[in-house]
């Protein structure tokens, strides 16, 4: 059977009977039939014939459609054939339709993009134009504005384009802080507004010596600026200041219970410990110091974070500008912020600085920015445990524990360094110094230990790099804290009252603090009525205590209304 079927078609080809592969495509004569053909037959005699008419029904089906889509598709395959002038301007008319529709100047910008010399250029100028005209008359986008002079430097409404923003611009930065109004003031060295920005920035100024309690200073700032008569709300605010301040000095030994500054030393004699010899006295400063909600405490407490030696001191520098900071009525330390950042930014150039840039930025939620500038202070030859332990922290906060752990390792091997190069001998005398650096090294082994032990709780990844971690960590603080014990007992053999690292003085009398207030605070509202609502009010606002505020306020929902 298979011999007389291949006879037959030697019989068919000699007769030409049967059809050539290119007689079966043109036959069919569809897309799939021709490109069966050229698949097969790459080479034929009539490949060039079957490929104009391929490219012929291609483009009828793309002119079926009519589509954007089935042009650009056409043109792609066939970007010289004899249709693809027509389908280009198809396509440009396709194009043309919808950005008129769109009626935008993006649309029409896009569209020129696409077609730069395309037929209809002119006219989608002249219409871009039109639309461009009233955007600008409508918009109250200042970037929007902003790109149009960037764009158009020699527009004949650019005076009138450079007003506008100019209004708007100033608009934004007076509902959006001190940050936008300082952004104004930089960007509109001749704004029309500026003067007004000032007056904004003077009060948030004042604002924050007033919550500070500084009234007799507010009201000298205010008295001698040029701008300080259009603060038209500062007297009554002035005199709300006083009433509170006049509240907190009462005698009544509620009253001062229920006040904070009551349990804390004065903010100069913070201010003289924080440079005091013992580096143990400084860190408690600086533990205490974020207790005063004060605008005086910010700068120190930058200076010590910027320029301490040991790192507990700074530690407690920065968690103390977090307290203050969250504290403070949020636009008063936005402004507290802001106007450092201002001065900071013009001449920020070493590690110090970047630092200090880095934690204003951090404190106040600008984190992806802040990111950026802890990366530039950071120097890899000299790690800082301060910035080290802030990334662990942020990688625990977004779910990295395994980042968290690389950070909290190479906290741990610098805590492991500080142990081995601290030197502690009988005959060498300990220096105070030495000891309470090596307090910061078992302190900081310890949070590495810690960190990294969460992370391997949290995580499957990388289970041996974790362990190596563990170990690592462990190894620095059993070290640190050896090497502690030993220049604290030859200390206490050269002062017997000299206080130790574990020295929580300070730590407990703000903790007692923060009870003693919370039990005032229950009663002062019903056995001092003539000022326990201010009391319980200006805890609720300013008390650097969470547990205080919180107290305050559900004593504050229990009250009766003032009639």
């Amino acid at each position: 059977m298979v011999s007389l079927r291949r006879a037959l078609a030697i019989l068919l080809l000699s007769a030409g009977c049967l059809p050539s592969p290119y007689d079966r495509a043109a036959r069919t004569d569809t897309v799939e039939g021709y490109r069966a053909f050229l698949r097969e037959n790459p080479t034929h005699p009539d490949a060039d014939a079957a490929e104009s008419r391929l490219e012929e029904l291609e483009f009828e089906d793309a002119k079926k459609l009519h589509t954007v889509l089935a042009y650009k598709r056409f043109l792609e395959v066939y970007p010289d054939a004899p249709h693809s002038r027509t389908a280009k301007t198809l396509l440009e008319g396709l194009r043309f339709n919808a950005a008129k529709e769109a009626a935008t100047v993006a649309a029409w910008r896009q569209f020129l993009q696409e077609h730069p010399e395309g037929l209809q250029r002119d006219e989608a100028k002249r219409l871009m134009a039109e639309v461009e005209t009233r955007e600008l008359a409508t918009t109250q986008d200042p970037r929007r504005l902003a790109e149009y002079l960037r764009e158009r430097p020699d527009d004949p409404r650019r005076m009138e384009v450079e007003s506008r923003l100019d209004g708007q611009a100033f608009e934004q930065a007076r509902s959006g802080g001190a940050a936008k109004l300082f952004a104004y003031l930089k960007d509109f060295p001749a704004g029309t507004h500026r003067e007004e920005a000032r007056g904004l920035l003077l009060e948030l100024e004042v604002e924050g010596l007033l919550v500070s309690g500084l009234v007799d200073e507010a009201e000298a700032r205010v008295k001698a600026h040029p701008l300080g008569p259009t603060l038209t709300g500062f007297p009554a605010r002035l005199a709300r200041a006083r009433a509170e301040k006049a509240a907190l000095a009462q005698p009544e030994p509620l009253v001062q219970a229920a006040y904070v500054g009551h349990y804390l030393r004065d903010l100069e004699d913070l201010k003289r410990a924080m440079v005091a010899p013992d580096a143990l006295d400084r860190w408690q400063a600086a533990e205490e110091m974020g207790q005063h909600v004060s605008v005086r405490a910010v700068d120190p407490l930058l200076d010590a974070l910027r320029s301490a030696r040991n790192p507990l001191i700074r530690q407690n520098a920065l968690e103390s500008l977090r307290t203050v900071l969250a504290s403070l009525p949020r636009p008063v330390a936005d402004y507290e912020v802001a106007s450092r950042l201002d001065a900071l930014r013009e001449r920020a150039g070493s590690a110090e600085m970047y630092l200090t840039v880095a934690v204003l930025l951090d404190l106040s939620g600008q984190l992806a920015q802040a990111s950026t500038e802890y990366q530039r202070a950071f120097d890899t030859g000299v790690p800082d445990p301060v910035v080290l332990r802030r990334w662990v922290d942020i990688r625990e906060a977004r779910k990295q524990p395994f980042s968290a752990a690389v950070a909290a390792r190479q906290l741990a091997v610098w805590a492991l360094g500080v142990a081995r190069e601290e030197t502690v001998t009988a005959e060498g005398r300990v220096p105070l110094a030495s000891a309470r650096q090596l307090c910061a090294a078992a302190v900081n082994a310890r949070f590495a230990a810690g960190a990294i032990s969460r992370a391997r709780a949290a995580s499957n990844e990388f289970p041996e790099d974790l362990a190596e971690f563990e170990r690592r960590a462990e190894e620095a603080r059993r070290l640190a804290e050896a090497r502690l014990a030993d220049a604290e007992l030859l200390l206490r053999e050269q002062s017997p009252g000299v206080r130790t690292c574990a020295d929580r003085g300070v730590s407990e009398r703000l903790e007692g603090g923060v009870k003693e207030r919370t039990a005032a605070l229950a009663t002062v509202g019903t056995k001092l009525p003539q000022v326990g609502r201010l009391l319980l009010e200006l805890a609720r606002e300013r008390d650097p205590s969470p547990q205080v505020r919180e107290a305050a306020s559900a004593r504050l929902t229990a009250l009766k209304p003032v009639p």
